[in-house]
């Protein structure tokens, strides 16, 4: 049996399997990796497209969407006996030889529970930028906030390899790309299904961090994503799951103590998000910052198993307000 499995999360998106399947399937090693397509309730032709253009791909349809996190828990549950798994986004090209390091870097470091790929921006221009979701890897600073080597809230970089042959520990790693061990993918109980989508990749990678096992980027390998399949930049949706969820990461992985603290820190912060979403009469993202505070107070309560160890007072680069950095400091750059 191949070790890996790549699995692609699809929802109503057939053009972008007809734009990025192909590459997919030419760039992976056939013989280190099956590829499985998972089809979340799509109301399109992905099904249709998938059987009659790719029936060499393995097809997994289920009845609704059940989210990111919730249609690839079902579909790893359905994908057995893989060493490796691969959550790959739909819209991501791979070029040839793509998962080739990442497998082999699991292989020789066994302390490594997951990996990301460089991650750049797939455009048509050929320009070598950085891609929000991921980048050069994934840090979160001491009040909680995501951040990249190669990307400060909006500002990124372009790549011109000043992260290359850097493969350090990260503290989360793209869910538009991430090759996990399967083995821990079950131990630490797969994505959060309650955050339906966003952020649920970083808290993931947390909860592989408090086992013990690292997270680290392997720049020798990198994918192209175009991003926004899904929900673009400046839906109300994307905003309210986004400050949703990043209350639910705090809450259930910090110590009690520690996460009291700092929610109070990030309620003053995202009431100030707030009232910069009226000045600019973004009023469907002020409506979803206070619905997700709201939601958050409703729902935290079924996260009651808080570990012990904040790993925000150790991590490297978790000291850090980019907050201040880049809204007082001007620092664009990780």
């Amino acid at each position: 049996m191949k070790p890996v499995a790549v699995i692609i999360l699809n929802w109503n998106g057939a053009k972008l399997l007809r734009k990025y399947l192909p590459t997919v399937l030419a760039g992976t090693d056939a013989a280190l990796a099956d590829i499985v397509v998972a089809d979340n309730g799509s109301s399109d032709d992905s099904l249709e497209v998938l059987s009659q253009e790719f029936p060499q791909v393995k097809t997994i349809a289920f009845d609704k969407n059940y989210g990111f996190a919730g249609g690839y828990n079902k579909a790893i549950k359905l994908t057995t006996g893989y060493r490796y798994i691969v959550l790959l986004n739909s819209d991501v090209r791979t070029p040839e030889g793509w998962l080739n390091p990442l497998y082999q870097y699991l292989e020789d470091h066994p302390e490594v529970g997951a990996v990301q790929p460089k991650l750049l921006h797939d455009r048509d221009d050929g320009k070598r930028m950085f891609e929000y979701a991921g980048a050069a890897g994934g840090f979160i600073d001491k009040h909680g906030y995501p951040y990249c080597r190669g990307r400060m809230f909006e500002a990124v970089e372009d790549d011109h390899g000043q992260y290359d042959g850097k493969d350090i520990d990260i503290f989360w790693g793209t869910g538009a790309c991430l090759m996990v061990r399967s083995e821990l993918y079950d131990k630490v109980g797969g994505l959060d299904e309650d955050f339906f989508a966003h952020m649920e990749e970083i808290d993931l990678c947390w909860r592989i961090h408090l086992t013990g096992s690292a997270v680290r980027i392997v720049t020798a390998s990198e994918v192209f994503h175009l991003g926004g399949g899904s929900l673009p930049q400046g839906n109300p949706r994307k905003t309210y799951l986004n400050f949703r969820n990043s209350l639910f990461l705090l809450y259930k992985n910090l110590p009690v103590k520690d996460g009291k603290r700092m929610l109070i820190v990030r309620r003053l912060y995202d009431t100030l998000a707030f009232f910069m979403a009226l000045a600019k009469l973004h009023i469907g993202d002020a409506k979803a910052i206070v619905k997700a505070h709201i939601d958050y107070r409703k729902l935290k309560s079924r996260y009651t198993c808080q570990p012990q160890e904040n790993l925000l007072k150790t991590f490297p680069g978790a000291q850090r307000n980019i907050v201040i950095d880049y809204y007082l400091k001007g620092k664009r750059l990780f």
